[in-house]
């Protein structure tokens, strides 16, 4: 999101730098300079609102999002928003625009609008990028630490500040700690992998560490162990079905069970068993392992895998809505 608000906000600029030097120009006295001027203004403005409410209704329906720039789907109803609405200017201000002060007026209205948009959306996108991000809880995994529906704001510099369009960072406050809960997004680049029902690439998750690179984590009978000890974990775990499943017949090698489970391939071996039957796993350098408060209800690095260090976004800070629920969160 924090990308393309970047580029609206880019775009939005450079049309504001164009439109304060033609406003000092002849290109007033132009009517049809200023009507495909306008109908440019109005079809990018189209374009960018309609992403915006594609963007948040796909997120809202589930569907896997791109983790690029502009998905299919979104560029092509965006494009035929922009379309609608660029004609519309363009009749509006060719009709309207008879006289030099009612042309100038659209232009002075234009620029205004681009100036605010350019620097309200860069802000938003600066502080979406290297701050702090808003996350919506979207279903039970971290039950009762967080609910469906609480709204919070995700700390994204506690990590370290990333640089634009690398997965590097600098000015680590701290590193990432066993029990923190973070947001990042689901560790696939393939749009057809399918976990836990449905595809998740390009999805944001939010889960707790359980362990970090180097420590290697057991489940037995639904008891997490580290490093070969259980693992107290009364304060923020559930567990909902009275019993635990078993371990399958079927025999694996250590490393062919280690390879299986970093490539996300081990639960079409053993399926849901690995809820409360897993492992040993060592967790990979730079990667981490997570897993839902509400264990017998998340989808998490049991069935799916490690989470690389440069895919965490940051750590869940403070619940800010229903407000009966403001606290932050441990």
């Amino acid at each position: 999101m924090e990308q393309r608000l970047f580029w609206i906000g880019l775009g939005m600029g450079i049309y504001a730098w164009v439109t304060r030097y033609s406003l000092h120009g002849d290109h007033v006295e132009n009517k049809r300079f200023v009507s495909l001027w306008h109908a440019l203004f109005c079809a990018f403005a189209g374009f960018a609102a309609i992403l915006m409410v594609s963007i948040s209704l796909e997120q809202r329906s589930g569907q896997p999002i791109t983790t690029g720039l502009l998905g299919t789907r979104q560029f092509l109803v965006s494009l035929l928003g922009g379309i609608v609405f660029g004609l519309w200017g363009l009749w509006s201000s060719y009709r309207n625009g008879t006289t030099r002060e009612s042309r100038e007026n659209y232009l002075r209205e234009d620029l205004e609008w681009s100036e605010t948009v350019f620097s309200a959306v860069l802000l938003a996108a600066f502080m979406m990028y290297f701050l702090i991000q808003a996350f919506k809880i979207p279903s039970g995994s971290m039950r009762s630490t967080l609910l469906e529906g609480d709204h919070l704001f995700v700390n994204k510099f506690i990590y370290g500040v990333r640089i634009p369009w690398t997965s590097k960072k600098f000015w680590k406050l701290r590193p990432i700690r066993r029990e923190d809960v973070v947001v990042f997004r689901f560790p696939s680049e393939s749009p057809q992998e399918v976990h836990c029902g449905s595809p998740q690439y390009g999805k944001d998750f939010i889960k707790r560490v359980v362990g970090l690179p180097g420590d290697v984590v057991q489940v037995r009978n639904g008891m997490v162990l580290l490093n070969e000890k259980p693992l107290n974990e009364e304060r923020y775990t559930q567990y909902l079905d009275p019993g635990r499943l078993s371990i399958p017949p079927l025999r694996l090698a250590l490393q062919e069970y280690q390879t299986l489970w970093e490539t996300r391939k081990l639960t079409m071996r053993l399926g849901e068993t690995m809820r409360d039957q897993f492992g040993p796993v060592k967790i990979p350098e730079n990667h981490y392992f997570v897993m839902g408060d509400n264990r017998d209800r998340s989808c998490d690095s049991r069935f799916w895998g490690p989470v690389p260090e440069s895919y965490v976004k940051g750590m869940a800070w403070l619940i800010y809505w229903p407000p009966a629920r403001m606290r932050t969160v441990q």
